[in-house]
């Protein structure tokens, strides 16, 4: 379950830089937001939900879960494992949250650059929270 919510964790950040790119790329110059954006929109929100319920899984079997619920307060005290145990499950939580809003806040927008501009805000935003708490010893 690590290996595929690790392996799968590349394809997520790929795409949704591509999609944040996409976005950023379409407000700059004025696109049309077509059929292509939003596929691309939808397979990020999809890919990241994804990642989501494997991430859940792992996390509940996982040795960082255990740890908390057998001593909290050394967990949080430990730097490492406070971000497997407790910063890296909120933040992921949070950027699919973000991803999700952004999704659906897409959809009530006429205008072409609107629709670009709340992807670029919201994916954007969690792209940043997941670079943010990746454990990046764990990936190289």
């Amino acid at each position: 379950m690590k290996d595929i919510h690790s392996y799968w964790a590349y394809l997520v950040l790929a795409i949704l830089v591509f999609a944040v790119i996409n976005a950023i790329i379409g407000l700059t110059q004025k696109k049309q937001f077509a059929d292509k954006d939003l596929r691309l929109g939808l397979f990020t929100l999809i890919v990241a939900h994804i990642q989501l319920l494997i991430g859940l899984g792992w996390y509940f079997m996982s040795p960082w879960f255990k740890a908390l619920k057998a001593d909290a307060a050394a967990v949080m005290a430990d730097k490492p494992t406070r971000l497997l145990a407790v910063e890296h499950p909120i933040m992921m939580i949070l950027a699919i949250v973000l991803i999700t809003i952004g999704w659906s806040k897409h959809k009530k927008k006429q205008e072409d650059a609107a629709k670009f501009k709340t992807f670029v805000i919201f994916y954007g935003l969690a792209l940043l929270l997941i670079l943010s708490r990746i454990p990046w010893s764990n990936w190289f």
